[in-house]
Formats: C-alpha cells, structure tokens, sequence
C-alpha cells in the first residue's frame, strides 16, 4: 500500500475531502430487510440471484457509488485510531447495502491501534507449517472481526524474487508451492471467522524500486510456474474472496486493467467468482481501461472511479453500461456469497480480543519459525551461565516498516527476553564502541550478538550486508567479528525481514536466525536459546554469498525466468552460505526407506538424537532433461515432531500439476524424473526414479 506521507501529500494535492474516520460515529446500517421488500434478502437464493435481483433495483448513481471507497484518511490513522480502518466502502441503506469496512494491516496482523503483531510472514514462511498458517489466519481473522471490520488484507502471495526486496518480509519466501500451501491454510481460516480475505498484490508485484510506474516483464511461461501458482491456489483451493492487484505495470499494461490477468487467466481459466480492488490511491491508472480490464473497486476512494469520470466515460461510450453492471455485481455477490448482507458484523456489539491467547499463539509461532543456521556445542545455553547481550538491536523492538507494521500492545526485546529467563548475570553493550562490546564479551562465559535490517514498504534495500541493510545502526559486521575474537562463544542472533550475507560465520560458535518475530520475539528468542522451545525453523529463502544486483525501475526484464531463487542456484551449482529448506535441530534425524509407488511417495523420518525436536521432511522433483526445468522443485513437505527414538513414516502425493509445465496450457512431461528427499534443497539423501 502507499505510504503515510504519500498518501497525505496526494490527499493535499488532489483536493480530496477530508472524510469521517470510518466507524467512529456512524451507525452501521441493520440487517439485510425483509424477503418481501427486498427479494434479494431470501438467503435460499443463490448468491448470483440475489445481486442481480438487486442490482435491478439500483440507480446508476448507487451503482457508481460502489465502485471506489468512501475514506481517503482512515488508512493514515490505522497505526493509533483503534476505530480507523484502512478501506470503507458505504453501503446503500434505502436497499440494505451494508457499509464494507477493511481492516488495516493484515499479512502481519490488524493494525488498528495497538494489537496483536505477529512475527512477520516470512518467519511463517520458515515454519514450513501449513497448521501454523492456519493459526496465523484464524488469529487475524478473528482480530479483524472482533475490530468491526468486514475485509482483511491479506495474505501476501508475492514471491521473493530478489533477496533486497523491501517488503520481503510480508512475503513467505522464494518458492511457489510454499507460499501457496500456506497462503490457502491461512485464507481457510481467515475466512471461517467471518471475514473476507484480499490477497495481495496480483500479478508479479515484487519489488519497491519505482513500484508506482515499473513494468514487469515476465514470459507467460515464467508466470504460469513461478508467480501465479499461489494466487491460483488462492482461488482455486481456498476460495479466496478478493484480489487486490498492484501498483506496478505486467508486459506494459497496469495490473489494475489487465485484460489478460483480471480477465483471461483469473476469471476465465481459474473461475473466480470474487471482487477486484485495487491497491490503495495509486493502484487504479486509468478510468476506461480498468473499466474494461477487470477492476470492480478502486481504493481508499475514487480517483479514477469518481462518478464524474464515470460518467463521462458513459456518455463518451468509452464504457457500457452493461460492463459498470459487471464490475458492480462482482462486488455484491460476492458479499452475498460470503454472508456479509446477512450476518450481524461485530462492530454493531463490539468484542474484545483474547490478548493472552493471541500473545501465546503469536510466540509459538515466532518459535516455530527461528531457524539455528549453526551450533558448535554452545545452544542450548546453560542456565545460570554469564551472558553479555551485545548490539542496540537487542533493546528495541524489531519489525518491518509500511502499511504492514502492526503496533504491538506489549512488546518483548531480545535484551528482555534473555533478561527474563538467564537464571544468571546478563550484562548489555549497545555495540557503539567496539573495545566495550569486546571487553564486555570477554567477561561473559556466552556472548548473544543481537543485529538487525531494516525492510520497508516502498523502498528496497541497497544490498543485503548487514551493514547497508541497517544503515542507521553501527556496524554490525565488525561488531559480530570484534565480539566473537574476544569469545569462542558467540552466538549471533539475526532479526532479518529476509536474507542477509554473514561474512563472519566462520568466526562463531553459533548462528540463529529470528527473523521478525513479533511482539512477544523476545520472550521467543530466550525460549529458543535456552532450549526451553525447539528452533523449528527452515530457510524459506537462500542465503547467498554475494550481495544482490539492486533492484532498477522502469522496465524490468525478468531475464531469469524460471531460474528463481533456489532454482537459479541449483541450476548453476553455484556456492550458498545456507540453501534453501536448511534449518539444524537440537536433535538429529535419519531419513530412511524411500519409497515410490504410482503418485505416492513415502520416507520414513527417524529422531536418533536425545530430544524431542521437529523435522521437516522436503521432497524434491527434477524433471526429464526435456522439459528445460530447473532441477530440484520443491513438491512437498511436512512438519513432523518425534520424540526421541521414534519414527514416522510420511505420505506425499503428487497430482497431475507436479508433473506438468507450462506450454501455452499445462502439459504432462512425459520420461523419468529424478525424485529426491531430505532435510533441505541440497542435503537429499534419498533418491528415487518415477517414469510416467
């Protein structure tokens, strides 16, 4: 979404009005009415009855009115006004149209004042659990509810394309599968609450650089396997209610009238039946083409969908009238379909959120998401054990910055966190002088080197050194190398929105990475580090040895193509500091008796250490070499927890999709593909061939 004082800037210059904050003093209208004066109220009809029935009974001013927001300044008092909401779209209430209210935030949390902030979606990227997803949606689900709103914006389903993407941290990693199994637990739940679900930014929104105005230049064969599969899950398998389309221009055309992607692909091929809205104040370029392309509702208000504009382009038969009535009946069927005519909203009697159990939710995933990268014996820490917690990341609360930033109630630093729980002497250094940071390190028996990047909405980093990643913090490289001569026991905790370089690696004793972990990361973090939780992350993202091309504007050229993110590596054989699907344990695992039989594939998973831990068992595909794939595809994986000495043998089925390429259609590759098992994209200890 556009950023706050672009936003404000634009409001200034276009001479928008200064609306009412959504919710803070109007009555929500009542229930739909009764069957007899309102025959689209008969909730027996089906859902594309009753919006045709009402539209009928609308005038063309009402239609219009429906097609852009209502509040041009609620999405700039999200952050504090806890009765603010990012998008509303008033109703109709001479029919029973009910206002549409759309929460703030939503991949990381509601950001309406304080609430729950959760670990950023890559941490849940890292879980490499679909029921964590499920918890992750459910909880914003309800939150969004309980705050009165109707719509939460969110997933994000965008693939991180280059490891310096500013919003990667929204993101669930580099690879399709993941993000969209995921992305389909996390709408299930969402919507079971009661809410609308807006995935976002559709298609190919993967970067900041000149995001209002760049063109994405993509093949359709590299769209179809890389950047569209999670939204086509989205639709397909979680039934998701809405699409917002992004900022950015798709082989020269904005995603916001795209013919092709609103139309062709996202209606047509995969049978959408929800609404289009576009991304905030500077989605929507241009009146007739989105008409015509496929975008029902332009927000936070109607800049290009005002109803002047509207019916200039009505009276110059640039639009038809039939083609306002399309867009119009997206959006109102797709609230009859979703039971928003129909139910009483929370914000008619307003609920109060469970915080203690969001809070708990919110740390047990952030746990399940820290990812140990290295252990030479240091992790668990003992109790009662000296530590030295060292950098000024360790005293603040670290998240990513932009219309996802959710304020949290209660926050919990990493300096707090091990505070909380050492069970002995924990000294601080703030990192701004190295000589202290050293002495203070060597007075320590542990020394925790707490660092930090800083990802934003609207701005992707220069590269992805710690140093230039956090310009505004001391060097943070130097600082991990200074403490780590000072103390054979340093261990290095990374708060990072994505992947980051580590130079250094070599030097310590141990390497954890917490990603954004929320409002209670701290506490997570200690948890982690004493051994009292399980670091049950994997690396959804490769961790690279060389710094990343910075991203450039105007036209994009994803010259690439399929070979994205672990694929370009593999592919190449090129070196990684961490793969990707790469996470140690404080246990250890065997992988054992792989099994292939028709479209099922089995591995036995076996804990041979002397604690309970989570594995997460990965099955890989390599197509025949005619197919011009990249070798190992990630085509499965299961979160599995064992207790010492057990084993658990997993399932993977493969559909008729893991087989197929795209060729101006999906088409089965017929040969012997290499099928592959193991604990990350390049540790596969088990092998198998599958001919079709």
């Amino acid at each position: 979404m556009i950023s706050r004082s672009t936003a404000l800037a634009l409001t200034a210059v276009l001479g928008l009005p200064l609306l009412a904050v959504a919710g803070s003093s109007a009555a929500a209208p009542g229930p739909c009415g009764s069957v007899s004066a309102r025959p689209w109220c008969d909730r027996g009809l089906p859902a594309d009855r009753r919006a045709g029935l009402l539209l009928k009974a609308m005038t063309l001013d009402e239609k219009l009115g429906l097609m852009a927001g209502d509040d041009a300044l609620g999405p700039l008092a999200t952050d504090k006004d806890p009765n603010a909401h990012e998008g509303t779209l008033n109703g109709i209430p001479r029919l029973g149209v009910p206002t549409v209210l759309m929460a703030g935030g939503g991949p990381a949390g509601i950001r309406q004042g304080p609430g729950t902030a959760l670990p950023a979606p890559i941490a849940l990227g890292a879980g490499f659990s679909t029921a964590d997803a499920a918890r992750y949606g459910r909880l914003v689900g309800d939150e969004g509810k309980r705050r009165g709103n109707d719509i939460v914006l969110g997933p994000a389903l965008d693939i991180l394309r280059i490891p310096n993407a500013g919003r990667g941290y929204e993101s669930y990693g580099e690879d399709p599968y993941l993000t969209g199994r995921l992305g389909v637990s996390w709408i299930k739940a969402a919507q079971k609450q009661g809410v609308l679900s807006m995935v976002k930014h559709y298609p190919a929104n993967n970067q900041e650089t000149d995001r209002y105005q760049m063109n994405a230049v993509v093949d359709s064969r590299t769209m179809q396997e890389i950047y569209l599969p999670p939204f086509e899950a989205a639709v397909r398998d979680a039934g998701a209610a809405a699409v917002m389309c992004g900022y950015n221009k798709v082989n020269g055309k904005p995603s916001c009238a795209n013919g092709t992607f609103l139309g062709s692909v996202l209606r047509s091929s995969w049978g959408f039946k929800g609404f289009v809205a576009s991304d905030w104040l500077i989605g929507a370029k241009n009146t007739v083409a989105s008409v015509r392309g496929g975008l029902d509702v332009e927000m936070p208000v109607g800049l290009i969908y005002s109803k002047d504009q509207l019916n200039q382009a009505l009276r110059e038969k640039k639009i038809t009238s039939k083609q306002v009535d399309k867009r119009v009946r997206a959006y109102l069927r797709t609230l009859f379909a979703h039971g928003v005519f129909d139910r009483a909203r929370y914000r008619d009697r307003p609920q109060t959120v469970n915080v203690g159990a969001n809070n708990r939710t919110s740390q047990s995933i952030a746990e399940n998401g820290i990812t140990l990268l290295k252990n030479k014996g240091v992790l668990p820490l003992k109790a009662g054990a000296s530590v030295a917690v060292i950098g000024s990341s360790a005293a603040d609360y670290i998240s990513g910055a932009g219309s996802s930033k959710v304020t949290p109630r209660n926050p919990v630093t990493a300096l707090q966190g091990v505070n909380a729980r050492a069970g002995g002497p924990v000294s601080y250094s703030d990192g701004s002088s190295l000589t202290a940071a050293a002495a203070a390190a060597r007075r320590a028996d542990v020394a925790v080197v707490v660092v930090s990047d800083a990802r934003e909405e609207a701005e992707d980093l220069k590269c992805i050194s710690l140093k230039c990643g956090a310009p505004d913090r001391e060097d943070q490289d130097a600082l991990i190398r200074r403490v780590a001569a000072a103390n054979r026991n340093t261990v290095v905790v990374m708060q990072t929105g994505g992947p980051v370089l580590t130079p250094w690696r070599s030097k310590v004793a141990g390497l954890v990475q917490a990603w954004y972990p929320g409002e209670r990361g701290g506490t997570a973090i200690a948890r982690v580090l004493y051994g009292d939780a399980e670091p049950g992350g994997r690396l959804p993202v490769t961790f690279p040895v060389a710094n990343a091309k910075a991203a450039k504007g105007g036209t994009v050229r994803y010259t690439e193509k399929l070979q994205v993110g672990y694929r370009r590596y593999n592919a190449r054989r090129l070196p990684v500091a961490y793969p990707f699907g790469y996470g140690l344990s404080y246990t250890t695992f065997k992988y054992s008796r792989l099994k292939v039989s028709g479209n099922r594939v089995q591995v036995t998973v076996t804990n041979t250490g002397k604690r309970t831990g989570s594995a997460v068992p990965q099955l890989y595909l390599t197509f025949p070499r005619s197919a011009g794939e990249p070798p190992r595809q990630l085509k499965g994986f299961k979160k599995v927890t064992l207790a010492p000495g057990r084993s658990k043998r997993v399932t993977f089925v493969l559909d008729k999709r893991s087989f197929s390429v795209w060729k101006s259609g999906w088409k089965t590759v017929r040969g012997c593909y290499t099928v592959e098992a193991g604990p990350s994209s390049r540790h596969l200890p088990l092998s198998a061939k599958l001919c079709r």
